[in-house]
């Protein structure tokens, strides 16, 4: 029973923190409102406005009914401890293991409740100064995401790539395919420094090396993105690497910058130009769309007064594999010994603490 009671301590923990994440007074009175409104004789005179107050009050309070139940499954249980003795043991494990799903299923929806956060996700590591040790190390960093999005059953598409010139990669930028992708990914945003002793050092010295990941969210649908044809510069190259006599003997790949802001995108991953193209395309709204969002944030920041660092491209996690195996998240200051298992993309403790932290 001791075992138990710790844990039903740390689910009520957990629905208490959510009650203020989730702001459920100020939207059970946001509800009261709505509903009063929807109450007035002429409310469905306008289809459209009223719509949109149906949604809102859809949404307010799903969020609100999804609280009250897991607080009334605790509440229930806690009763039960406090009247029955050890021999029903088995009846309350059985009633906490369902409370723990309840809870585990209302996080992971406030967890990712950002616009793309159930998006596929475009993934970028570009490596750091340092010649073939930093082209290495982004090398290692794409196998990390590889073996992440394999155990996760996501498919991942290279759409260009740049090779190192002894080894590992220049740049890369592939897609990584599944629901809620994005929304785990955005958290490796930032850069990452690997400490080791060098395998291309004659003498064994030890190196540090950075790579920069970038994860932006794979947009299908329209956003408010202008794009003016005379902002564009177009260029067409033949592509390099795999993929077929066919793409070695015709312009196919495609390389565009975005003339306002120097942002440059490319596609070098299908047989047709036009494909390439597309795929170009979505990149650069992408990366309009988060240039946007990170101004917004960023000039919410001025205007609060908060000066809280915006963790953007800041470095945010070592690795370190001499003379000690630790991988550490400076912005959640967890920890991992295991240090190889990471790096073969055992990733989800960093990520959700990542997301927690910045939940709360």
């Amino acid at each position: 029973m001791y075992e138990l009671n710790k844990r039903i301590e740390k689910v009520e923990a957990g629905i208490l923190g959510m009650k203020a994440l989730l702001k459920v007074e100020e939207k059970r009175e946001t509800v009261r409102s709505l509903q009063m409104k929807m109450s007035v004789q002429d409310f469905w005179q306008d289809q459209k406005a009223a719509a949109k107050v149906v949604e809102e009050l859809k949404s307010v309070k799903s969020d609100v009914e999804e609280w009250d139940a897991l607080a009334a499954r605790l509440s229930e249980l806690k009763e039960l401890v406090g009247l029955a003795d050890s021999s029903y043991e088995k009846e309350i494990e059985s009633e906490l293991n369902v409370l723990e799903a309840e809870y585990e299923k209302v996080n992971l929806r406030v967890l990712f409740s950002g616009k793309f956060d159930e998006a596929s996700a475009l993934v970028e590591i570009n490596s750091g100064a340092g010649g073939t040790e930093a082209c290495d190390w982004a090398g290692m960093l794409y196998r990390m995401y590889f073996r992440w999005a394999e155990d996760k059953k996501f498919p991942t598409k290279v759409l260009e790539e740049v090779r190192g010139e002894e080894a590992g990669i220049k740049n890369i930028l592939f897609l990584v395919e599944g629901k809620r992708a994005y929304g785990m990914l955005k958290a490796e945003r930032g850069v990452h420094r690997l400490v080791r002793i060098s395998p291309f050092d004659a003498n064994k010295r030890r190196h540090t090396s950075f790579a920069s990941v970038d994860i932006l969210p794979e947009i299908k649908e329209d956003i408010d993105i202008e794009i003016k044809p005379e902002e564009l510069k177009i260029d067409t190259f033949r592509a390099s690497g795999a993929g077929g006599q066919h793409v070695n003997r015709t312009d196919s790949a495609v390389r565009v910058t975005h003339l306002p802001t120097g942002i440059i995108v490319g596609s070098q991953s299908e047989r047709s130009q036009h494909q390439n193209r597309y795929n170009a395309m979505q990149v650069l709204k992408a990366k309009l769309y988060e240039r946007r969002e990170q101004e917004r944030k960023s000039t919410l920041v001025k205007i609060s007064g908060n000066k809280q660092k915006i963790e953007w491209g800041s470095q945010i996690r070592s690795y370190v594999l001499h003379p000690y195996l630790l991988v550490k998240d400076h912005r959640t200051d967890l920890e991992a010994h295991d240090a190889k298992a990471v790096l073969d993309g055992r990733l989800d403790d960093f990520i959700y603490a990542y997301l927690k932290s910045e939940a709360a």
